[in-house]
């Protein structure tokens, strides 16, 4: 119990946990010795943010017996990166999460064919008739599917491969215990029967702007590929697809129209040649049929009848005109009803708050960053702001690694995106 404690203790120093419980773990071996370290062993790890160093002195164990506590009361089981049952593939990222917690029961996804399904949450009809049909066939012919909670193509996929009888995982950004968008008890439900809703934030932990792309980085990396259905070029479903591609994971894309802004995501993946273009779900099973020839099925589509009734079971139907025998009064007049205050943003869209500049010797902190990530901080020195494209230019790297590096450090919190132009969070302090 006392080496969970740590556990417990090391991944709440920072709101990014995974992101640098990785590397402290790499410098210390264990939680129990980064938690008896001092700080000027902290001052050994490169590239760790001074709010971190900190964190680590708090040695308080109070706020992880709350946590056990809140998780025994709630049924929440606690996965660490030592225990057998944590997923291999996501062990082997630099920024695996050093504990998950979970409800339900967590497939065996290292022997399972596994795609994460993603898109926008505002999305379309036709992204969310796609999410729910890719969700569903694919859950049929013996995948898991992976993906968020969120309305739109999370919510349809999720819906969709319940539909097909398949195993499914819901990766939060917040705590297990709180239901995010409100209204989604019940998915929550469903989700936790057929297999198991995920977080590495602690029960009690609300949705925050910077949770979800950090949360993206799991999405990948359980999954052996990632559907991108609907998104904008900037949406969180591309982040999610470049993680893919930075954990050389498959990523597949569902073409839209050339005018519809929520195409530009997939048709821009498609474009690049960084996703291949699907337009059924046996599209993605040839992938993986052979590394799995005992799970996954032949191709045995429903009929369009039976798979427009699975996919409509339980949704709101439009009521049908009365005959005109038995046409309707004229009902009076009502009251016009006062206009709902307006819903503030959801919190994947709310600006996150300025961080004080970090400054950094890269001499001196060697390996806190790659080559191509100190390319694009010092093309963004002098309170720059830059485009991907300009940065492509000004750092001097391709496209993919820019926009791969990007996401990198964006998620360490030492890129600031505006308005599709990046501004840097960190200062270089180097030798002239």
């Amino acid at each position: 119990m006392s080496n969970l404690r740590h556990w417990l203790w090391l991944s709440t120093r920072s709101p990014a946990p995974g992101m640098y419980a990785a590397r402290i773990l790499e410098h210390f071996g264990t939680p129990e010795r980064a938690y008896y370290a001092d700080s000027a062993a902290y001052e050994a790890i490169p590239g760790l943010p001074g709010s971190v160093r900190q964190a680590l002195e708090d040695k308080d164990l109070t706020p992880a017996e709350t946590i056990l506590t809140k998780c025994r009361q709630l049924g929440i089981w606690i996965l660490t990166l030592q225990d057998a049952g944590y997923p291999q593939r996501l062990r082997q990222l630099d920024s695996a999460p050093c504990v998950l917690y979970g409800k339900g029961t967590l497939p065996q996804l290292d022997s399972l064919p596994t795609v994460a399904i993603v898109g926008a949450r505002q999305a379309s009809p036709y992204g969310v008739m796609a999410a729910r049909k890719f969700g569903m066939d694919l859950a049929r012919q013996g995948l898991v599917v992976v993906s968020g909670s969120a309305h739109g193509v999370d919510a349809a996929a999720l819906q969709g491969a319940l539909r097909g009888g398949g195993e499914v995982v819901s990766v939060l950004g917040n705590g297990i215990d709180v239901t995010y968008p409100a209204g989604n008890q019940d998915l929550y439900d469903d989700v936790a029967a057929a297999g198991a809703l995920l977080s590495e934030y602690p029960p009690g932990t609300p949705p925050a702007g910077s949770h979800f792309p950090v949360r993206n980085r799991i999405l990948a990396g359980l999954s052996l590929g990632v559907l991108v259905v609907e998104g904008k070029e900037t949406s969180g479903a591309l982040i999610t697809a470049r993680w893919a591609l930075e954990q050389g994971r498959d990523v597949f894309a569902v073409p839209g129209g050339i005018d519809v802004p929520l195409s530009r995501g997939p048709n821009g993946l498609i474009h690049r040649g960084e996703a291949r273009l699907v337009q059924d779900a046996w599209d993605i099973v040839e992938e993986y049929r052979s590394l799995f020839p005992d799970t996954l099925q032949g191709k045995t589509p429903l009929s369009p009848g039976a798979s427009a009734a699975r996919l409509t079971r339980g949704m709101p139907q439009p009521e049908e005109p009365p005959a005109e025998e038995e046409a309707p009064k004229p009902a009076p007049p009502k009251k016009p009803k006062p206009a709902p205050p307006k819903a503030p943003p959801p919190p994947e869209e709310a600006d996150l708050p300025l961080q004080p500049k970090l400054v950094i010797d890269p001499s001196r902190d060697r390996g806190a960053f790659t080559d191509d990530q100190l390319a694009v901080l010092r093309a963004l020195q002098g309170e720059r702001t830059l485009t991907a494209e300009e940065l492509v230019e000004a750092a001097g790297i391709p496209a993919r690694r820019v926009l791969s590096t990007l996401t990198l450090l964006q998620i360490r919190q030492l890129v600031a995106e505006e308005g599709r132009r990046f501004s840097t969070q960190v200062e270089l302090k180097e030798e002239p």
